[in-house]
């Protein structure tokens, strides 16, 4: 039987032993994430035999592992929703309709994208340690797991896209209020057809450059994807920020930040709920089996993301002498992000520890972007970019527990493990952070120098939802006949 099954029909433990048992020291490791069964599948359809070598209690066990990689990708799907709803309620309200088209085509364009080339390029053979060779449009996926191995069917594939919208809609925020829409759904279909496909073969795949690295004992780890996603998500906020430049009348004449206050607050904290429940199948769901270590995954998850929400509340009421009800909602998101990395490797206390610090991060954060004259609306650089960068760190500091990808207990810096893996996590970050900024301003250059990237003073100062979309979000009561 696969290792893929032993992996599916046992608790965490033995599922890391098994990811580990296949690692090694070597190219080895490329099978051991368990993805490596991806590629394999993904070209060969299952024969009967195999499925014949089921017991009714593996195939169970696979039929159970592939509802909870559907149930967690609905949560994250639903995660959709909570984007919108923080990005509209934290920008002004003539605007509102262009941010919903947006993180609707994020979610189109990233599914026929993912599917088109995406996923071939993230998981389809390696070519040369950097991108995908084949499995485009899912050629060769079969719609059957009878031979157990689940990471190689459409519920995979739909875990898997559903953080693909996740990452490229993290720049939707950043970029709100002065994007042109025709400019925006390039940088989707590319971000998620190209860009970010790459960084996850990097090491999601097993047979990238970031599932190479090491220092001795020590080996990259990302368990959910602080890195993967959020961060590349980030830094391409950033990029797209930048090209971009600030909105009309961010600064004032001398270089002064000025707020610009979004226009329904009830949105945003209802869209933080809404990506902190959608969180749990991110976090959970990526265990990419259903076993005890799920319940461990949403524990730490609700824990940092309280306690972000403590943290950077405590600090921007020091700092202003009132509670940002905003800054608190990015706590929580900060709290999240910072998690992903270590869900699966943190206790209970480190969890606590790393998402409160993403939550005093954040807040410094978000204010440090601003004066350096980039405008950001929602927070999305610092929350995404900064907190993500911060919480593949902390596995280098508090990892307590092998998350499949460790390969050994007490990694951590504060567990006896040393710097070797904090030295690890530092250069995985730096290798993510250099692709997608590099990429990101190749690509907004070319927009800005073909479509256009930002519209034009009248239109912004009209509102998006005009300009663009032909109608204002919020329309006005319609006139009454008699």
């Amino acid at each position: 039987m696969s290792d893929l099954l032993v992996c599916l029909s046992s608790p965490r433990r033995a599922l890391s032993a098994a990811w580990v048992s296949r690692s090694s020291r070597s190219r080895s490791r490329k099978v051991a994430l368990g993805l490596v069964g991806v590629v394999g599948a993904v070209l060969v359809t299952a024969a009967p035999a195999a499925a014949q070598e089921l017991t009714p209690a593996e195939y169970n066990t696979a039929l159970l592992a592939s509802l909870w990689l559907i149930v967690a990708g609905c949560l994250v799907f639903l995660m959709q929703a909570g984007f919108a709803l923080v990005e509209a309620g934290l920008t002004r309200a003539k605007n509102v309709g262009n941010i919903m088209a947006k993180n609707l085509a994020d979610m189109a364009i990233g599914a026929l994208a993912f599917w088109a080339v995406g996923f071939g390029f993230a998981f389809g053979s390696d070519g040369g340690s950097f991108i995908g060779t084949d499995a485009f449009f899912l050629s060769g996926m079969s719609e059957s797991f009878d031979n157990g191995d689940v990471l190689a069917t459409p519920s995979f594939f739909f875990f898997q896209v559903v953080f693909a919208a996740t990452a490229v809609t993290i720049a939707s925020g950043a970029m709100a209020e002065r994007t042109k829409f025709s400019a925006y759904l390039i940088f989707s279909a590319v971000m998620t057809g190209f860009i970010y496909p790459v960084v996850v073969h990097s090491f999601w795949h097993g047979d990238g450059l970031l599932s190479d690295l090491n220092i001795g004992d020590a080996r990259f780890s990302d368990f959910a994807g602080s890195s993967i996603v959020h961060s590349a998500g980030g830094w391409a906020a950033l990029m797209g920020a930048i090209f971009l430049g600030p909105r009309l009348g961010k600064y004032a004449p001398d270089g002064t930040p000025r707020a610009i206050p979004g226009h329904n607050i009830g949105y945003a904290v209802i869209g933080v709920f809404i990506l902190w429940f959608g969180w749990f199948g991110f976090n959970a769901g990526s265990e990419l089996a259903f076993d005890a270590w799920v319940a461990h995954a949403i524990m730490t998850t609700l824990l940092a993301a309280s306690a972000g929400i403590m943290s950077a509340g405590a600090v921007i009421w020091r700092k202003t002498g009132a509670m940002d009800v905003g800054m608190a909602g990015n706590g929580a998101l900060a709290g999240l992000v910072s998690i992903t990395a270590g869900t699966g490797t943190m206790s209970f206390l480190g969890a606590v520890v790393t998402g409160a610090i993403g939550g005093a991060l954040v807040v410094y954060s978000v204010l440090f972007v601003e004066r350096k004259g980039v405008d950001d609306p929602v927070g999305a650089v610092s929350v995404h970019g900064v907190c993500g960068v911060w919480g593949t760190l902390a596995v280098g500091l508090f990892a307590r527990y092998d998350d499949a990808f460790l390969g050994r207990d007490n990694a951590g810096l504060f567990y006896g493990g040393g710097f070797d893996q904090l030295l690890v996590q530092a250069i995985g970050v730096a290798l993510i952070a250099a692709w997608v900024l590099g990429t990101t301003a190749i690509l907004f250059k070319v927009i800005a120098s073909t479509v256009g990237l930002r519209v034009s003073p009248e239109e912004e100062l009209a509102g998006l939802d005009v300009a663009e979309h032909g109608s204002p979000g919020y329309g006005p009561e319609p006139v009454q006949f008699v």
